[in-house]
């Protein structure tokens, strides 16, 4: 199959699950090419916003060819940033098509806006289109408000969801909580995320006789993610005697704000490289995640698959909660995220690759990528 892949989002503002889906399809043996613009904010980075290329050009990303553009955002007109950036996105493809050929089928990377675009552009091609959804509801109603919102995106989105062949969220539990702005009236189907299960391969622990139990936590310093019901939950695992230490890594963890909230055995790291990721992982005992709100955490699938427990709120979907691999407490709940940190610690070891196994067989690249070939084979069958 001939592929086009559009990201809503792609670096330098993330969307590499996007390459990670590119590559695993590519693998398979599919012509697989991402057609990438990126709107690009002065207040969020002057650096690119000023030094990135003014022209189109194509590059490779991991083995994949990208067909890349930035455009200049201009604050506060979202309209015109959003009209354009669709703009954009067709004239690339035209471009597109004259240099390889109309694909087979249009693979869009959330529907604000990538969606939407490939809507427009199936209906002016003919070519199916697929949306995998990996925005959250807390996303839509930071940016729209509270469902039900009438803005004028809500209306253009919903209509990307019910005109696309079908919709692959990635978790069976987004599809209730958008479904406050669109609706259900659509085809969908769940497919995971997707790690590196080759990189973020099982590694078998040193005993834990005599040591701290280390655990690690990879997440930015958001109010999403609950470090500030982390770090009181951790202080009272420490207070009542038990020899362990936390590691904490992500955007923000080593600012001035995060360090004032520290307190003794709390070790911060900030933003991590990837090998950095994994190095930490692998000297970590368990990972801890305090969220408020998570579509589906690539840092609980990759620390499972490493061989390593997780302690995580309710928000995560169920197909994360691995039997022995996963203890789940309430959200917001100091006292029930320290009895949960407490419990991973007192008990036994768990069989770290059996729980690797268990991750591999629902995100690994192969997996995925499987999924997505017989999703696409399905879609175009029954055009």
């Amino acid at each position: 199959m001939h592929i086009l892949e559009i990201p809503s989002f792609f670096p330098p503002y993330g969307g590499l699950f996007c390459l990670d889906q590119a590559k695993a399809l590519k693998a398979l043996g599919h012509e697989v090419r991402i057609l990438s613009n990126v709107q690009l904010g002065a207040t969020i980075g002057l650096r690119d916003y000023v030094v990135r290329p003014y022209h189109r050009f194509v590059h490779e990303m991991e083995g994949v060819t990208v067909h890349q553009s930035y455009q200049r955002g201009l604050p506060r007109m979202v309209h015109h940033n959003v009209q354009r950036w669709i703009s954009i996105v067709r004239s690339m493809f035209l471009d597109y098509q004259i240099q390889h050929g109309t694909p087979d089928v249009l693979h869009a990377h959330c529907a604000k806006w990538a969606g939407y675009a490939a809507m427009l552009i199936s209906e002016e091609y003919h070519i199916p289109y697929v949306i995998t959804e990996h925005l959250s509801q807390l996303v839509f109603e930071k940016e729209f408000g509270p469902a039900p919102s009438h803005t004028w995106q809500i209306a253009l989105l919903k209509e990307a969801y019910e005109h696309a062949d079908i919709v692959l969220p990635v978790s069976e539990e987004l599809v209730d909580s958008l479904s406050y702005y669109f609706g259900k009236n659509y085809r969908w189907k769940a497919v995971s995320n997707m790690i590196d299960t080759n990189y973020f391969q099982y590694q078998q622990r040193t005993p834990r006789e005599g040591r701290m139990f280390c655990f690690c936590c990879l997440a930015n310093f958001w109010p999403l993610k609950g470090y500030d019901v982390l770090i009181p939950a951790f202080r009272k695992l420490k207070e009542s005697g038990l020899p362990v230490e936390l590691h904490i890594a992500g955007q923000g963890t080593d600012s001035a704000a995060c360090r004032a909230m520290l307190s003794e055995g709390i070790v911060t790291h900030g933003l991590l490289s990837k090998k950095e990721v994994r190095d930490l992982l692998y000297s970590s005992d368990a990972l801890v995640l305090a969220s408020r709100s998570e579509v589906q955490p690539l840092v609980l699938l990759e620390a499972m698959s490493t061989g390593i427990p997780v302690v995580s709120t309710e928000c995560i979907p169920h197909s994360l909660r691995i039997e022995k691999g996963c203890t789940i407490v309430p959200i917001d709940d100091v006292e029930a995220l320290a009895s949960g940190m407490r419990q991973v610690v007192k008990q036994p070891v768990i069989d770290g690759k059996l729980l690797s196994v268990e991750i591999s067989r629902l995100a690994s690249p192969t997996v995925v990528g499987r999924q997505l070939e017989q999703v696409f084979s399905e879609v175009l069958a029954s055009r």
